[in-house]
């Protein structure tokens, strides 16, 4: 099966209770996918790259999508691998970042993923040490993202983002920052041009329904069918 949730943040009491616990259900046969905000690839210390160890012993796959808060140059330093008919970086072998525009077949269900999104925080961060401005996307991600939908006849089960296109920010009442415009206005654009099931976002910290196919994650772990 393939589940799905929020933002983790780099916390590792995620893995060790519930569903996710090594005892709690998950299988070999199963997959989760966090919807940015992956954060055990932010310091890239010693201490992170052990507890990736201990995730690697875990018996499913774990994939995420970047949200704004990661550390891109270290993810990009992974190897670029095929991974159920997209592009992913490898981390583990049981984990994988998901790159932005890419469509994943898993389970007999297709995944569209564009992650990304503007930090209102950046004022009390350091670039190079806790931002990065890779966190929105750039020309040659917005126009591999249309590629691979054109390839897919813009028709896919799933689409798994960070943040929310336009008129989702309005419905679920919050602010919409002008500078990361073009992201949820290209984002608007895929949620009326995309025929798709459903549609799940992290990064603005809710477990909430904003209409019958759009779910705002945070803990919440939703099981795929």
């Amino acid at each position: 099966m393939v589940y799905v949730t929020g933002d983790t943040h780099g916390e590792h009491s995620r893995f060790y209770t519930g569903l996710l616990h090594q005892d709690g259900g998950l299988s070999e046969n199963d997959y989760l996918i966090v919807c940015g905000d992956f954060g055990y690839v932010f310091n890239d210390n010693a201490y992170e790259k052990r507890f990736l160890d201990d995730l690697e012993k875990l018996p499913y796959t774990i994939a995420f999508v970047d949200g704004n808060h990661e550390n891109f140059p270290a993810i990009y330093s992974y190897p670029i691998v095929a991974w159920h008919g997209g592009r992913a970086h490898r981390i583990r072998k049981n984990i994988f970042h998901l790159m932005r525009g890419e469509v994943f077949g898993i389970e007999g269900k297709l995944f569209f993923v564009f992650g990304g999104a503007y930090s209102v925080d950046k004022y009390m961060r350091i670039e190079g040490r806790s931002w990065w401005q890779q966190e929105l996307p750039c020309k040659e991600e917005y126009e591999n993202a249309v590629h691979n939908l054109e390839i897919h006849d813009y028709s896919v089960d799933y689409i798994l983002t960070h943040t929310m296109p336009r008129e989702m920010i309005t419905r679920f009442g919050a602010y919409q920052d002008e500078h990361d415009m073009e992201l949820t206005e290209f984002l608007d654009l895929i949620y009326h041009e995309v025929d798709f099931r459903h549609w799940y976002c992290g990064h603005w910290h809710s477990d909430k329904d904003i209409t019958d196919n759009f779910t705002v994650l945070w803990y919440d772990i939703k099981e795929l069918k």
